[in-house]
């Protein structure tokens, strides 16, 4: 297909939706006002599952479900191509002491997902570090998590080794260029970018680039701070979830918690508060972490949007700009469906899902 396109945003959803575009268009320029998936990519937890996937609507399932199975062949395909290895870790996730156990059974049963209510002795005994005093678990065979930091950095190595795409960092957007009654590029500091094809990946910041145009998308900040240890390789070899917070285990014994939930504009300062909050549920969680070495806290910006439902399709009234940003908290689970659709979309193919539920049409003021 003979198009330019130009991808605003190069957070995992920009560069996969630049990977996924760049056999069948002529060339693609990612931009972003920073270094590419330093933002919210690089900021989160990397769970390939929603926290609380029972709670999500069936549009939020749906991608979650696609991109639970692809991950482990991307992973691989990134690494064989890319020599950095995204280390798609499946270790398995508990969830202690639930209020809705049964509504997760019950999605469970129903979504046919190997998720099942386990003897609290028996994950304890899978978790020998696990914190005293829980009475009830539930657990999920085959969740993966992702190291998102390496999956940025394998995501960028991928595009810099393909001559139609350029990626352009510090590369401030102010608006969109029209021509011909269609969007047709978009302004940025360095001049005008002319594109058949705009896509809006702006992750946090969609929203006030389609405030240029006189839209509002309900997409906005949301801070959220991880802290990070640092143990033995063998510490932890499950991921676990009590009251909210979570810890991950990394293949070399790094685990990472979190997470705050802050509505808090675009502060991204780690706070003290938030740095004794996360300490005390990874000591009430994992009690040997009172005695293991922080070695990182920050904070990130999710994508807030009406109930984690992203926005992923044509914008109405505005050809030529096509939106595949608001994924809340799960942009890391959902990427590669939504990347996948977005590409189904653009190019006129038969979409994997259907996309009538994150159509932007309808759901923008």
């Amino acid at each position: 297909m003979s198009k330019q396109v130009v991808i605003v945003g190069g957070g995992v959803i920009g560069l996969l939706t630049a990977l996924n575009l760049a056999a069948d268009v002529d060339q693609v320029v990612v931009c972003d006002q920073g270094e590419v998936g330093r933002e919210s990519s690089w900021a989160g937890g990397g769970i390939v599952s929603p926290l609380y996937p029972w709670r999500y609507s069936p549009a939020v399932t749906a991608l979650a479900h696609w991109s639970q199975d692809f991950y482990p062949q991307l992973g691989e395909r990134l690494f064989a191509s890319t020599g950095i290895d995204p280390q798609v870790h499946t270790t398995g996730l508990y969830w202690l002491d639930l209020d809705d156990e049964a509504e997760a059974l019950a999605w469970a049963a129903r979504e046919q997902r190997p998720l099942s209510a386990v003897d609290i002795s028996a994950a304890y005994d899978a978790v020998p570090v696990l914190g005293p005093g829980y009475r009830r678990a539930i657990y999920m065979a085959g969740v993966a998590n992702v190291r998102n930091p390496r999956l940025v950095k394998s995501l960028k190595a991928a595009l810099l080794a393909l001559p139609n795409v350029t990626l352009r960092e510090h590369c401030q957007i102010s608006g969109f260029l029209h021509e011909g009654g269609r969007v047709a590029g978009v302004h940025t500091e360095q001049g005008v970018l002319a594109a058949d094809e705009v896509v809006l990946s702006a992750g946090a910041w969609s929203g006030d680039l389609l405030q240029t145009l006189g839209l509002r998308l309900p997409v906005e900040p949301v801070k959220g701070q991880m802290i990070l240890f640092k143990c033995a390789e063998d510490f932890l070899p499950s991921m676990v979830l009590a009251k909210g917070r979570y810890a991950i285990p990394r293949r070399d014994g790094h685990i990472l918690v979190g997470s705050t939930l802050e509505h808090a504009g675009y502060d991204k300062t780690p706070t003290g508060d938030a740095l004794e909050s996360l300490k005390a549920s990874a000591v009430e969680l994992l009690p040997a972490l009172a005695d293991a070495e922080v070695v990182g806290h920050w904070a990130g910006l999710r994508p807030g949007s009406p109930e984690g439902i992203p926005y992923i399709g044509a914008v109405p009234g505005h050809a030529g700009l096509w939106l595949n940003c608001g994924h809340y908290r799960n942009g890391l689970v959902l990427a590669p469906a939504s990347c996948q659709l977005f590409s189904d979309l653009l190019l006129g193919r038969a979409p994997i899902i259907d996309p009538a539920p994150y159509a932007p049409e309808g759901r923008l003021g």
